[in-house]
């Protein structure tokens, strides 16, 4: 017996003796073919682009990883303390591989446990991330190992364990616990409960399986283990055990819309557009990994007011038109609750419209229509919220439109409740900017991104209409008119010969003529009669000289026909912005801006911008007493004329114009004060007409009142300085007025050239 016994040892160190040996070859081996660790000493993840407003609200973030970095003196001791009772308990006390708890792990896993068990540490964690594939053989093992030992001896544990704790996959695209807190609870680390750090630190081991998006009762069930572990460990006491397990869960994101970041809730996603380009034509793919920051010109405030007014108008547009009905139909035959998977199914491709929401109607009648909601919402749809739809109701509706079970439609949720709506097919685009510098204030380039992604400030050229007048009345007082000019406003008919193509016999909006009036009263009512006797007395050609050397518009786009008094050129909504800041600066031109600066991952200033401003380096294009004279006569359009809804914000310091184009395709208000521009556009993108009425007064005007009044509010009236050179007159009518003092010399502006970038 004794004689087996030492014959079975002498056999089991011989074993051993044989697998050290091994060992110490393949050690000896491997070790020299080990990679460099620069990837760790000179760790530099890999950090989106991110793009800010001027008052530092996060509008955009680019880049396949969400990442942001956080040195581990900024990592809260609950945090440390629940990724090692979660992972590494002992990783400040093992050199790189816990033996112990490797030993143990691969026994259970001989012994065939219910569970398998992996024993890696968080160093060893570290070297598969950076350097190792998943692949479970002795060989990978082995490298892991040799790694890991390499690691802590050229990185101090601190060092490992931020490397860890920014560079671990954590779900939903979130790299590190930084992103991670950011992305499930919308909060920065230092603001994480107990609770809250216990949930994440669960997420390494798997974090599709304890994410608590997708599957909140594992999710749980994984945070009370890494809470037990906590207090076992001593990292907390039971008492602050008993809060944190009861603690209710609230994430910043849902299951309905897990790819959402939460921290972006202010809507800039085409300035954000905007900014991303710039980036990546100076960066190139480096934009998305470096950590670049982006900083805008954007006010937070200003662009909520923007994005809420513009919906708002289009939304109010489309209730003035009617209900279409029902987007599409479904077959709800095999669904057998309101709860039933399929239904999610079937919104699964159905994309939301920020506050309007996708619909699934399980029942519909005259008094109430039952809907199911991406997410598992059921709410239904009653009382005076159901006139908008009821045409679609009825029994005799059309069966593609028909609101019935199976139905999709949109909902919104109002004061009174949900209500039916439908998004519009119009679109409209706003732009604010600062007159004194060309720094854009807010810019919605339509009414949803994901939906349309063509920017309607910046791409969209389309016909201004009435809101060009103000650039030729500009001309003819160079030419030497003045606002109590006498023109009259009656028919106007030409022959093929006298326009080089048709006959044409341009009218009126409203088709009434009052006879002589003054260029002042011809354009607060908007007369077209008018405004083509003016363009055609001080000459086409001089007229398009004219509005593209001082204003910037396109010569192309704006021909020198007896048409441009009606804007019937093209322009986009940038460039009317641009082109109104001349007359509410005092007549400087002046370059809309986007990006102010731009910062690199150290947060160093690589790229910022120094626009000339207004009555210092920028160029004067405008006679002063050109620019008072137009913005007299401008502020007579909303006093008096077309834009009389302005008066409803109470103030004395605005001025603009309506636009409205044949067949009422386009809609524009171009207005501002003297600190701020305002241009507003709505239209179809394949041009057609909005609807009879559907007036720049009526569409565009709202979006833009809407704007300022956020946008003005607590700001005091800021009357504009009246220059000299101006006398006070009594017109043919007995009307006060000003003009040009004779003798007075014109101040120098440049010649036809427009301005250099």
């Amino acid at each position: 017996m004794r004689k087996s016994i030492l014959f079975g040892a002498a056999i089991l160190v011989g074993v051993l003796l044989l697998v050290c040996s091994t060992v110490g070859i393949a050690v000896a081996f491997a070790w020299p073919k080990l990679p460099e660790l620069s990837a760790l000493t000179d760790y530099k993840p890999r950090i989106p682009l991110r793009i800010y407003t001027a008052d530092g609200e996060l509008i955009g973030e680019y880049g396949e990883e969400r990442r942001s970095y956080a040195p581990i003196k900024t990592v809260p001791d609950s945090l440390k303390h629940a990724i090692l009772a979660a992972e590494d308990d002992r990783f400040y006390e093992h050199g790189g591989v816990d033996f112990a708890g490797l030993t143990r792990a691969t026994l259970l896993n001989l012994l065939g446990g219910a569970r398998r068990q992996g024993g890696s540490t968080i160093t060893m964690q570290v070297a598969r991330n950076f350097y190792l594939s998943r692949e479970k053989t002795i060989t990978r093992k082995l490298y892991e190992i040799l790694l890991s030992i390499k690691i802590e001896k050229n990185l101090t544990k601190d060092q490992i364990l931020e490397v860890y704790l920014n560079q671990i996959y954590l779900g939903q695209r979130a790299y590190g616990f930084a992103a991670a807190a950011q992305i499930y609870y919308g909060k920065e680390l230092s603001n994480l409960t107990v609770g809250e750090c216990a949930m994440l630190a669960g997420l390494p081991k798997a974090p599709s399986t304890y994410n608590p998006v997708v599957n909140p009762p594992r999710a749980k069930q994984r945070q009370q283990y890494v809470l037990r572990r906590m207090t076992e460990l001593g990292y907390i006491d039971e008492a602050a055990h008993d809060k944190a397990v009861a603690e209710p869960v609230k994430l910043a994101i849902s299951k309905s819309h897990p790819s959402v970041q939460p921290l972006i809730s202010l809507h800039a996603e085409y300035v954000a557009e905007m900014a991303r380009q710039m980036a990546y034509e100076q960066f190139k793919e480096d934009a998305y990994t470096r950590g670049i920051k982006v900083i805008t010109t954007v006010m937070k405030n200003d662009q909520q007011a923007a994005y809420r007014s513009l919906r708002r108008g289009l939304l109010d547009y489309e209730r003035r038109h009617g209900y279409r009905g029902a987007e599409a139909q479904f077959d709800l035959a095999g669904v057998k609750n309101e709860q039933d998977e399929q239904l999610e199914e079937l919104l699964e491709d159905v994309l939301d419209q920020d506050e309007i929401r996708a619909a699934l109607v399980l029942e519909a009648s005259a008094k109430k229509v039952r809907v199911y909601l991406r997410g598992g919402e059921v709410e239904d749809v009653t009382g005076d919220s159901l006139k908008y739809a009821a045409a679609m109701l009825a029994s005799n509706a059309p069966q593609q439109k028909q609101v019935r079970r199976g139905a999709l439609i949109r909902v919104v949720k109002t004061a009174k409740g949900w209500a039916i709506t439908q998004p519009p097919e119009v679109e409209a685009a706003f732009v604010s900017l600062d007159p004194s510098n060309g720094a854009i204030r807010a810019l919605v380039g339509g009414f949803d991104f994901n939906r349309n992604k063509f920017n309607h400030v910046t791409q969209a050229w389309r016909q201004p209409g009435s809101s060009f007048k103000p650039f030729i009345f500009s001309a003819a007082l160079e030419k030497g008119y003045t606002p109590g000019s006498i023109f009259e406003d009656g028919p106007l008919s030409f022959t093929a010969a006298e326009t080089g193509s048709q006959a044409w016999s341009p009218g009126n909006y409203d088709g009434k003529y009052e006879g002589p009036m003054s260029l002042r009263t011809a354009l607060a009512k908007s007369k077209n009669s008018v405004a083509i006797r003016l363009l055609q007395a001080i000459g086409p050609a001089y007229g398009q000289d004219y509005v593209t050397s001082r204003f910037g518009f396109d010569a192309d786009k704006n021909p020198p026909y007896l048409t441009l008094a009606l804007g019937s050129g093209a322009v986009t909504p940038w460039q009317m912005a641009s082109a109104y800041a001349i007359f509410a600066n005092g007549g400087y031109r002046i370059q809309p801006y986007i990006v102010s600066e731009i910062r690199d991952e150290n947060n160093r200033v690589v790229a910022r911008v120094t626009p000339p401003v207004a009555g210092q380096q920028a160029e004067k294009v405008l006679d002063s007493r050109n620019v008072y004279l137009m913005h007299t006569m401008m502020q007579d359009v909303v006093r008096r004329g077309t834009a009389g809804k302005a008066m409803s914000l109470g103030r004395s310091d605005l001025a603009g114009k309506t636009g409205t184009t044949n067949d009422y395709v386009d809609a524009w208000f171009s207005g501002y004060n003297p600190g701020l521009v305002g241009v507003a556009w709505v239209g179809h993108d394949q041009p057609k007409k909005l609807g009879s009425g559907e007036t720049g007064g009526v569409l565009a005007l709202p979006i833009w009142i809407g704007y300022m009044e956020q946008a003005l509010k607590g700001v005091p009236d800021t009357p504009m300085p009246v220059p000299g050179g101006l006398l006070r007159v009594k017109t043919d009518k007995g009307e006060d007025d000003l003009i040009y003092e004779e003798n007075m010399p014109s101040e120098p502006t440049p010649a036809s050239e427009p301005a250099k970038e």
